[in-house]
Order: C-alpha cells, then sequence, then structure tokens
C-alpha cells in the first residue's frame, strides 16, 4: 500500500522570521479579514524561497491566512510581481508601456537582450539575471525605466544600462 505524503504546515514551510513579518502584517487587519495580508504574505514567502513561489508556499499562505487555496492562487497568478519559477539572483523588470515605449524602451529590450544574450521571460545561463517585460512600474517621469531587484532606474540609455549591470555582481 503506497503512501500520500502528508502535506506540510505553514509552520513547517516558513522560518519562524517569516511568520513573524507575516504576523506584522496580519495585525494590520481585523482579526476576521487577516487574509487582506495575502500580497504581503506571499512577497514575504517569495523572497525566502529565492525569489519564486511553489503551489505548496501558496496554499502554506492560503492555510496560515485562513483562506481557501484558490483565493491565494487567484492572487499570486494575477499580479506580475510573483514568479512561479525560479528566477535569477537579479530580477529586472523592464516597463514597456506607453509612457516608456514613447521614449525609448524598445531600446531598452534590444539592448539589455543583446547584452545578457536572453529574451525576455528567460534566465541567463549563469543564473545572474532574470529579464521580465512589465506593464508599468508606475515612474512615467523617468521614462524609460527598468526596476532591478527593488531599485527603480530611470532615463536609461545603453551606456547606463551596461553600468547598471555592472555593479550587479
Amino acid at each position: 500500500m503506497s503512501s500520500i505524503p502528508a502535506k506540510r504546515s505553514a509552520v513547517d514551510l516558513f522560518s519562524p522570521e517569516v511568520r513573524a513579518e507575516i504576523d506584522r502584517w496580519v495585525a494590520k487587519y481585523p482579526p476576521e479579514q487577516k487574509q487582506g495580508a495575502v500580497m504581503a504574505a506571499l512577497r514575504l514567502v517569495q523572497e525566502a524561497n529565492g525569489g519564486w513561489l511553489t503551489d505548496e508556499l501558496i496554499e502554506g499562505v492560503a492555510d496560515y491566512l485562513g483562506m481557501p487555496p484558490v483565493a491565494a492562487a487567484e492572487v499570486a497568478t494575477f499580479y506580475s510581481m510573483y514568479e512561479h519559477a525560479p528566477v535569477g539572483r537579479h530580477m529586472i523588470y523592464v516597463c514597456t508601456n506607453i509612457s516608456c515605449l514613447l521614449c525609448g524602451s524598445e531600446v531598452v529590450v534590444e539592448h539589455l537582450e543583446k547584452k545578457l544574450n536572453i529574451k525576455m521571460g528567460e534566465t541567463t545561463p549563469d543564473g545572474r539575471f532574470t529579464l521580465k517585460e512589465v506593464e508599468c512600474l508606475g515612474a512615467c517621469v523617468g521614462a524609460p525605466m527598468m526596476q532591478v531587484g527593488k531599485v527603480f532606474y530611470e532615463h536609461l540609455t545603453p551606456q547606463k544600462i551596461d553600468e547598471i549591470l555592472a555593479q550587479h555582481e
């Protein structure tokens, strides 16, 4: 008779530090609405997992917040900030929405793809960078722009992009 492995609980999946940080977010909501912390919880769990979420981690967040797993999965799959496969050490998000497009985001994309020898949605073979197109990063005044990790870079040129990439190991 084969045994099905037991589903791990959030206590087993998340470190005490991650659980404590999720709890800080949960405390911002009325007890009956703690699922409001789902976006923050998914982000924290993703960061702790090397930048991406597994189905098991998404279900763990749902369990921890007392919500249906499908509700947490809907959030995790709707927003582009959540990754569902391993990513590079440095995530590069390139805005290609109208303001950035009008200011030259296609040059940014072409330069990054050529420089890194990958296409949008891919990771460099050395695991250093993942390149991702995003709809808007909310920095239209600095177009064209990109985000590397949590840092915004604006008014990009090929030379400025090369300098930025050199700063990231």
